[in-house]
């Protein structure tokens, strides 16, 4: 099923073909990104207006939508122009007044005449102790007043569109729906007490009562499980096409990594054990490895990737890490080196900086097969660069590396296994939907020896104490970043409150205690400033964000960050992690400008509350939404109509097993539940996936 099902054709027609909806209507509902039948389906009533028939106004919760009888008393047309028009009406027990502006005269006195039994129902207030309904929504001889509803929907709304649009929109959408087979597992579908896919859409579009809305509803959930369904099987495929690209077999000896751990001072953490034995496995199997390796700040990735590139040359392979950044790059390099040296594997780094003959002798080698571990930027990516036998790619993960680079990476190496790398904790519910098609290995304990770090909130108006602290830290030989804000508006302002404070603290501290590095710098200042501080010449470092990502002075024991109501959660946990990795006491000092919004406030609290960087991007989550944690531009992320990620992440954990189930079970999508399946992918306009099925 390579092209759309005929039964979807009338839910993808144009607007423009529903009953009711001309061009311009059709134009306004763009702006809601309901551009065909099918977006109304999913576009779903978001609350409702209970228009139960009441005997009176009286009692009534006001202000509030009444629907009752009356008698339609004498009508008031206005002294003035443009003033209320006002026809009095009389229930079971009292009266009120029905109110009109810009009137006419004649059509009202044509639908409320004096005398007459009418059914209204619109919003009642109390105006100068009278209650009034003003312009009800709603007026109707008795005998049709039965097509009132009880509960009636209300949907979200555009300009130009009102609710009585939306309303027989939706409805002539719905008659459009077609019966579809069922592609839940039965056993799940019974347990969950949901309903076919088309007496789903039917009812959630016709709530009768406030608990229909709920997300929890039988109806909602189920099609907030079909939307989290195609997205999971999505992946699965992608997922599916990775492993059944052939992979390679990768066995290790353990000689090189017994090397590396008998030169630790310390034992692994039973979570790198676990992680590097995940590893191992994937490895070992002759499908691709896919895995993602998440770990908070200080959890010891870079020693668990170091272990995986050693199996790979131990097999008798190459292995590259790859860095978004050249300073990355240059850090793993460092980090790595030692390790290296000890194992007696030569490490090599490929930037875009390497030309000419320097270049090109770093690639005869690799090809050759003499380099065992190479590290790099994406310039690892292009065509002359030739590995002698890649069996490993590790990917250090900033968010920027999709499913498509994943794919891209692997045609490197004929097989190659992939892991990626992220250091910045992800809730369960997005890493379920921004990673569903990895496994996922988890380093959630600190190596021994990492000290907690002592983190404080100091108002911006107590600068000259925290010099002092500063000074006396320096003259013990301790040394401390010092970040300043990020401001917005232009990178010369970032500049100038970098430059700023760098003076200051020069004249402060002495002038060659302090270096500088900023965005700005020209690659080779900013090193030239990182290695200084490194090497401890200098013992402060003022600095704007870069370098949040990597870091690693282990004798830097204080982080001041200037502003941090500024920054946010991630990166103020990010930038934490730079210190506390050697054997002094750390702190962390949050520098904020009185008043802190509630925003402000919460993020700085969560942080000086905890180190738990899972807990952290919970907190995160809650406050930003999914689309901002992963930075929206970039992120990728599907946009559910129906479901909720975050608050549903128990579904999303549901559908990402049953999807692998069903295309375990049948990986041609070919039986009964599989073809339902095809077209709950077309449905879901999750072309991708059907590409993967048709080519796969």
């Amino acid at each position: 099923m390579s092209s759309r099902p005929e039964a979807l054709y009338p839910l993808f027609a144009g607007l423009e073909t529903l009953e009711g909806v001309g061009a311009k209507t059709a134009a306004n509902l763009a702006a809601l990104e309901v551009e065909k039948p099918r977006d109304l389906l999913f576009t779903l009533p978001h609350s409702g207006v209970d228009r139960r028939r009441r005997t009176t106004v009286q009692g009534a919760e006001i202000p509030g939508v009444v629907t009752v009888e009356v008698v339609v008393g004498q009508h008031r047309a206005p002294a003035r122009r443009g003033g209320a028009y006002r026809v009095m009406a009389e229930d079971a027990a009292t009266s009120f007044q029905l109110v009109f502006f810009h009137a006419r005269e004649d059509y009202l006195r044509r639908v409320l005449p004096t005398g007459a039994r009418r059914v209204v129902s619109g919003r009642v207030e109390l105006f100068d102790g009278v209650a009034q309904m003003v312009h009800p929504d709603h007026i109707l001889p008795p005998d049709e007043a039965g097509t009132i509803p009880a509960f009636e929907p209300v949907y979200p709304l555009t300009a130009g569109v009102t609710q009585k649009v939306m309303a027989r929109a939706a409805a002539a959408a719905l008659a459009r729906a077609p019966d579809l087979a069922e592609w839940i597992d039965p056993v799940q579908k019974a347990q969950a007490g949901w309903p076919d896919w088309r007496a789903a859409i039917m009812a959630a579009h016709a709530p009768e009562e406030a608990a229909d809305l709920s997300p929890a509803h039988p109806a909602r959930a189920r099609l907030a499980y079909d939307e989290f369904m195609a997205h999971q099987l999505t992946l699965a495929l992608a997922r599916a096409r990775l492993r059944r690209a052939k992979g390679r077999s990768t066995v290790g000896t353990g000689k090189l990594q017994a090397k590396v751990l008998d030169a630790l001072p310390y034992a692994l953490t039973g979570a790198q054990t676990r992680a590097i034995a995940e590893i191992a496995a994937d490895m070992a199997d002759e499908r691709r490895m896919n895995r993602l390796l998440q770990g908070d700040v200080g959890a010891g990735k870079t020693l668990v990737a170091f272990k995986a590139l050693l199996i790979a040359v131990e097999a008798g392979g190459q292995g590259v890490m790859m860095a978004p950044t050249e300073i990355l790059a240059r850090q793993h390099l460092q980090g790595l080196r030692p390790l290296a040296d000890r194992a007696g594997v030569k490490l090599e780094i490929l930037t875009g900086r390497d030309k000419g003959a320097v270049r090109q002798a770093k690639l005869t080698a690799l090809k050759a097969g003499e380099i065992g571990i190479l590290v790099g930027t994406h310039a690892v990516f292009q065509r002359d660069v030739d590995f002698a036998d890649l069996r490993l790619a590790i990917v250090d993960e900033q968010h920027r590396f999709g499913v498509r680079q994943r794919l891209e990476l692997g045609r490197k190496g004929a097989g190659a296994d992939v892991l990626v790398m992220t250091a910045t904790p992800i809730p369960r519910s997005l890493s379920l939907v921004q990673y569903g098609d990895m496994d996922v290995s988890v380093l959630d304990e600190k190596p021994p020896g990492r000290q907690p770090v002592t983190t404080a909130l100091v108002s911006q108006g107590r600068m000259d104490e925290v010099v002092d602290h500063l000074r006396r830290a320096v003259a013990e030989g301790r040394q401390a970043y010092w970040v300043c804000p990020l401001v917005e508006e232009s990178e010369t302002v970032d500049l100038s409150s970098a430059v700023e404070r760098f003076r200051r603290l020069r004249a402060a501290l002495g002038e060659a205690v302090v270096g500088l590095v900023h965005g700005q710098l020209p690659p080779e200042e900013k090193d030239a400033a990182m290695s200084a501080f490194q090497a401890g010449e200098t013992q402060v470092l003022v600095a704007t964000t870069v370098i949040e990502v990597g870091v690693d002075v282990p004798n830097a024991s204080i982080m001041v960050i200037e502003r941090a109501e500024s920054f946010g959660l991630a990166q103020l946990h990010q930038l934490r992690g730079r210190v506390g990795r050697g054997t002094a006491q750390s702190t962390c000092l949050l520098m904020y400008q009185p008043p802190l919004s509630e925003g402000g406030r919460r993020r700085l609290t969560a942080l000086r509350d905890t180190e738990d960087g899972f807990r952290i991007a919970e907190v995160d989550l809650e406050m930003r939404g999914a689309g901002d944690v992963i930075g929206t531009a970039q992120s990728g992320l599907p946009r559910f109509r129906v479901g909720d990620m975050e608050a549903q992440a128990g579904l999303m954990a549901v559908a990402q097993s049953d999807a692998r189930r069903l295309l375990h079970d049948d990986p041609e999508l070919k039986g009964e539940r599989g073809r339902a399946a095809r077209v709950l992918l077309w449905l879901m306009e999750q072309d991708a996936a059907i590409r993967l099925i048709s080519v796969g």
